[in-house]
């Protein structure tokens, strides 16, 4: 199976050394190198891709920037020469963090990384499974985000729902809630849409956490949580789908 990638980085010499390094995987297809982080944007729309080897201190936008306006992530490997970036770059869930100078060893044991994440979150062939919902998301079983000035890891499996609150955002676990600084809507981009659905300009559920759904209300535990009109139909069309699937 073979794969693509973009590589950004605004040092000549940094870039081509990468140029050499996918050269010498034959599975990995380079679709282009970018200089500037602003073509790269415009690339990355027109040609989606599976890896992005980023580099995090250039001209006009950072590297960190660039990912958090991309409307479609691929999985990114962070390149740099500044370790301080590595807890942000990891709360972006980057796939890997490259530390400058990178040996050509450090590069494919990263590339083995990536491709291994990809190969496991792949959709079945159709042939095997023609039944299987062609729009169903692969996601990482897991997420980070801030508490305090902790980065915490959270188990998708145990979010039961997540609630807007302004500026912040509380996720309640099987055991736990956390109220972490994030918008509603940069988190959701995270969820995979086959196991989350949201219900309200304030909340999100775990479709395998609804206890019962009654009316426009859903239950999980003791909570219930309203159904609002702006998204009645979407969660019934999504509450069918799994259904109609299970």
């Amino acid at each position: 199976m073979s794969y693509t990638c973009v590589i950004v980085d605004d040092e000549p010499f940094a870039r081509k050394l990468m140029e050499q390094y996918v050269a010498k995987v034959p599975d990995l297809q380079l679709i282009q190198s970018c200089a500037s982080p602003l073509v790269a944007i415009e690339v990355l729309r027109e040609n989606p891709v599976d890896i992005l080897f980023l580099d995090i201190n250039m001209p006009e936008i950072t590297g960190l920037t660039l990912l958090k306006v991309l409307p479609k992530k691929p999985l990114v490997v962070l390149t740099t020469a500044y370790s301080e970036y590595a807890l942000e770059g990891y709360e972006l869930d980057v796939a890997d963090y490259l530390l400058k100078p990178i040996t050509l060893e450090r590069f494919l044991k990263s590339v083995g990384k990536v491709m291994a994440r990809l190969k496991s979150t792949s959709p079945p062939p159709a042939t095997s499974l023609p039944e299987a919902s062609p729009t169903a998301e692969a996601a990482s079983p897991y997420i980070f985000v801030k508490d305090g000035t902790r980065l915490v890891k959270i188990q998708l499996s145990d979010i039961l729902y997540i609630e807007g609150l302004k500026d912040y955002v509380g996720i309640y676990t099987k055991d736990k809630k956390i109220v972490t600084l994030q918008t509603m809507k940069a988190l959701e981009t995270q969820l995979p849409e086959n196991q989350f659905i949201r219900i309200h300009n304030s909340f999100i559920v775990a479709f395998a956490a609804i206890d019962a759904i009654d009316r426009e209300k859903v239950q999980i535990g003791k909570a219930f949580l309203p159904v609002s009109d702006t998204y009645k139909k979407s969660f019934k069309e999504f509450i069918e789908k799994h259904q109609v699937g299970g």
